[in-house]
């Protein structure tokens, strides 16, 4: 069946932002947004941690403490890490990570929070990942920038449930993105833009919490990881700009905000 001549600059145009859809997705991690908190007797679960994926959380109160939860098979490597999102306050935001599994050494379990050390039994060890310098990373699917602090690929050494805690040892809060996996496939959250504007804010304690320990604990100068600068220039030098056919997009799914 021949297509109309008149059709065919729009199914041209289509088929255009089909592959910039496609490649710019490809990029990207699958988003999920902590909601509501998660707690140790309710984590938030990733089905497969092998894909690629980004958990949009918030230590929201001081000495909030996430938790995350997926299944490995022995000898797999997953690729675990934190970023930053670069919302003005957090230079200095930098949670620290740590992973419960059966089969990992135990010399780390005691550096684990009160909390999630109570789930620490049997056969269970744990990795801690600690903050290290941040660098900077732009996410070409949400268009956002970031700082990226550690990540680490771990090996477990036996079939197991996997926990992953994340906390801060002075309880700031803040938000950070949680990153699981190596392997892009297309998924996610797809109310992702219209709840990244939310996301993308500073957290504010409220006046009962902000007290003068918070604030000790936040602006904690002992803690202080800089980011490194030239990685800062080359991010804001080399940022991409949106095309005219990203924008079209962008403004047809009602998202202007990645072009901003």
């Amino acid at each position: 069946m021949k297509v109309a001549f008149f059709l065919r600059p729009y199914i041209l145009l289509l088929a255009l932002l089909l592959a910039v859809i496609l490649s710019d997705a490809a990029l990207a991690h699958q988003p999920f947004f902590e909601d509501p908190d998660t707690t140790a007797s309710a984590p938030m679960s990733v089905s497969d941690p092998e894909i690629s994926t980004a958990l949009y959380s918030t230590l929201e109160t001081p000495g909030d403490i996430d938790y995350f939860t997926f299944t490995v098979s022995a000898q797999q490597t997953i690729e675990i890490g934190i970023t930053i999102p670069q919302i003005e306050g957090q230079e200095q935001f930098a949670p620290t990570v740590g992973v419960i599994a059966d089969g990992l050494d135990r010399d780390s379990v005691s550096e684990l929070p009160a909390d999630a050390l109570q789930l620490v039994s049997g056969r269970r060890g744990a990795v801690v990942l600690e903050p290290v310098q941040a660098t900077n990373f732009f996410e070409p699917f949400s268009r956002t920038a970031y700082w990226q602090r550690q990540r680490r690929r771990i090996t477990f050494p036996s079939d197991s449930g996997v926990l992953v805690v994340v906390w801060h040892p002075q309880e700031a809060v803040g938000r950070y993105t949680l990153v699981v996996g190596q392997r892009e496939v297309i998924g996610g959250d797809f109310a992702f833009a219209s709840k990244l504007r939310d996301y993308w804010t500073p957290v504010l304690l409220s006046p009962v919490a902000d007290s003068d320990t918070v604030d000790s604990a936040v602006q904690d100068t002992d803690q202080e990881l800089p980011v490194s600068r030239s990685d800062a220039t080359e991010s804001d030098s080399s940022t991409p700009r949106c095309s005219w056919l990203m924008r079209v997009l962008v403004t047809l799914l009602g998202a202007e905000e990645r072009c901003q």
